[in-house]
């Protein structure tokens, strides 16, 4: 390990190294602060299950448009660098939001200005991580390119680090803390982010900054007195003469100076141009390759499997509190427990499921994920207890299960990504695969808070919603193949395994 990161210190320096630990690793710590958000949306302001997971949607739309931020920070440098500029303003828009929500009480107590501030900061983390990306990219080109695995790895061993050390401090925090100073706390993260983006030097695009036109005015030094002595009578032709001859030389100068002025705006303009230019032919290579049938297909099948299976993750919280009783400080464990589980199902794909083909990962995931679904029936309905399982250990188990089946079908989203992606915009068409997804994850959360609302479902009635959304389709399809996220797998490509497209 110690050979490892010197290694990747010799190669990139240890100042990105360490801007890029912290940007991931305070993703994957923002559990922290976002379990303190989950308790002031339903103990502070009260709010349904229903609107609070639709504040969580609009909060999180930000992470679906991910493309923008790459398409803007490859095409509109400012003060001739890409990628630094953008971090700094993403730092501040987070640091800021959360010292505001700590600071001021009314910015927190009202679900409109909470939602607004949450929004920002997601705004900021999402560009964060798109710059970041970008950086890793540019940073393993040429002669670098074979410590592009090593680098990806550290990136996502710092943010299962941070999920771990997030989730057990939450729950701690929430027991011990005020929910503001959980908020004051957790700005000290994006502080240290912002101070180290001046650790990281990014070379100039070559802009060529104007040099400043040297100061014409002349200086006279008059006599003590104030008056022209005798001596210097002598030389009052030469100083007409001189000022004959400064003033031409002014007037040249005034008229290099307009003449370098409207060369200046020109290049502004030109430079303008070019701007718009750069956008617009990045955004038709990004539509010109999405549409294309063989990016297109799987993509649109990702979204729908997110959209058709409402999120109904905000009513089993409010179950699980209020119904069950159960602390903060163990359900900040039971995510311990999934990001531990997440890892484990990494492994045995990249170990066991590498070779298999996509279609049956894919499905294998979606029964297995409404097999655990009845987990949660058993646990609204009081099974676990007449089998003798505790309610902790049927939590535990099951948000350990469901994070690592989830990542059974999250691999195969990862691995087409990179197999679809054509050379030279690899980067900005990933982010657009994540803001799919994300965008999809989004949706779910929309129609399941609005079914919530429409059908007046409450925690208490979570036991006939969840058999309904969850796990009826499932089952449905097994005999009717209508499910349209398993009868649409045909979208796939058949051959498709995790070695090869």
């Amino acid at each position: 390990m110690i050979i490892f990161l010197k290694q990747l210190r010799a190669a990139f320096g240890i100042s990105f190294l360490w801007i890029i630990c912290l940007v991931y690793f305070i993703q994957g710590f923002r559990s922290f602060v976002w379990t303190a958000v989950s308790y002031q949306l339903k103990d502070r302001l009260n709010l349904s299950p229903s609107a609070s997971q639709l504040v969580f949607s609009v909060a999180f739309f930000p992470w679906s448009i991910k493309p923008l931020y790459g398409i803007l920070s490859d095409c509109i440098p400012i003060r001739g660098r890409k990628r630094i500029p953008y971090l700094i303003i993403s730092t501040i828009l987070s640091l800021l939001s959360w010292l505001i929500l700590g600071l001021k009480s009314s910015m927190r107590s009202s679900s409109g200005p909470l939602m607004i501030f949450l929004t920002v900061q997601n705004l900021g983390s999402a560009m964060a991580d798109v710059v970041v990306d970008a950086m890793i990219a540019e940073a393993v080109r040429c002669e670098r390119a074979a410590f592009a695995g090593d680098l990806q790895s550290m990136s996502w061993l710092a943010m299962a680090f941070g999920g771990i050390c997030g989730s057990l401090l939450g729950g701690f925090a929430l027991t011990n803390l005020q929910i503001e100073t959980i908020f004051l706390l957790f700005s000290v993260l994006p502080a240290m982010q912002l101070l180290s983006c001046g650790l990281v030097e990014e070379n100039s695009l070559g802009v060529k900054v104007l040099p400043e036109l040297g100061d014409s005015r002349s200086s006279h030094i008059p006599d003590r007195n104030g008056i022209i002595s005798d001596s210097n009578v002598s030389s009052i032709k030469k100083s007409r003469l001189s000022t004959t001859r400064r003033k031409k030389s002014h007037s040249r100068e005034m008229q290099k100076f307009i003449t370098t002025r409207s060369e200046t705006l020109q290049k502004d303009e030109t430079l303008t141009v070019q701007w718009f230019q750069s956008l617009k032919s990045a955004i038709y290579s990004l539509c010109h390759a999405f549409k294309q049938p063989i990016i297109l297909r799987p993509m649109a099948w990702f979204f729908l499997a997110h959209v058709t299976v409402p999120n109904l993750s905000t009513i089993m919280f409010y179950y699980q509190t209020e119904f069950l009783h159960l602390d903060a400080s163990f359900l900040g464990t039971s995510r311990v427990v999934g990001w531990l589980g997440l890892m484990v199902g990494t492994f045995v794909f990249n170990r066991f499921l590498k070779r298999m083909k996509l279609r049956r990962i894919l499905m294998s995931a979606h029964v297995g994920l409404a097999i655990l679904s009845l987990l949660d029936i058993a646990l609204v309905s009081r099974l676990n207890v007449s089998f003798g399982l505790s309610d902790k250990l049927t939590v535990l188990c099951g948000s350990a299960l469901a994070d690592a089946v989830n990542q059974f079908k999250f691999m195969p989203f990862l691995i087409l990504s990179g197999q679809l992606c054509p050379p030279g915009i690899e980067g900005t068409l990933f982010a657009l695969f994540m803001s799919i997804n994300n965008l999809g994850t989004t949706l779910g959360s929309f129609v399941g808070a609005g079914l919530t609302s429409m059908l007046n479902i409450s925690s208490s009635s979570f036991v006939s919603s969840c058999f309904f959304f969850n796990v009826v389709p499932y089952f449905y399809s097994r005999h009717h193949h209508h499910h349209p996220s398993l009868s649409l797998l045909f979208l796939i490509p058949k051959e498709a395994t995790g070695i090869t497209a």
